[in-house]
């Protein structure tokens, strides 16, 4: 039973640890920059939002690093696109139990992961010349 407690409660330190970046955290690692931004920029930065006309900085900020990165080349030129996955994490603890010729057994599990496959995408940002030209979401 000991084991099953360590076991739950290393799943909530990481749950705990894997909301750490929160768009208040990466605007006090870079509030030089944010200071020097126009109010209404801050505040969707703040809210976690973003719109066209941002930088990748305010996009960082707001937005955390993306989970991957894609390069689109066309006639008119080529452009960035930086897609962001769903990462909640999700929990699940599993239990059993057993029995065979007198004895019993039980166990139990715990795990902790988050999705990030192609189904995962939850928004795209599309950078042109260094700035949001379009941001794509994802209908749930």
């Amino acid at each position: 039973m000991k084991n099953l407690a360590r076991l739950i409660f290393a799943g909530a330190a990481l749950l705990l640890a894997a909301g750490c970046s929160t768009p208040a955290s990466r605007i006090s690692r870079h509030q030089a920059a944010f200071d020097g931004w126009p109010v209404e920029v801050r505040e969707k930065v703040r809210a976690g939002r973003i719109d066209v006309g941002f930088t990748p900085e305010m996009v960082r900020i707001a937005l955390g690093e993306a989970d991957r990165i894609f390069t689109r080349t066309t006639a008119q030129g080529t452009l960035e696109i930086w897609v962001y996955n769903d990462n909640t994490p999700s929990f699940s603890i599993g239990i059993g139990v057993g029995s065979s010729h007198g004895s019993t057994a039980y166990g139990g599990g715990v795990a902790v992961g988050s999705e990030s496959f192609r189904d995962g995408e939850m928004l795209r940002v599309v950078f042109d010349g260094g700035r949001v030209a379009a941001v794509e979401s994802r209908r749930r």
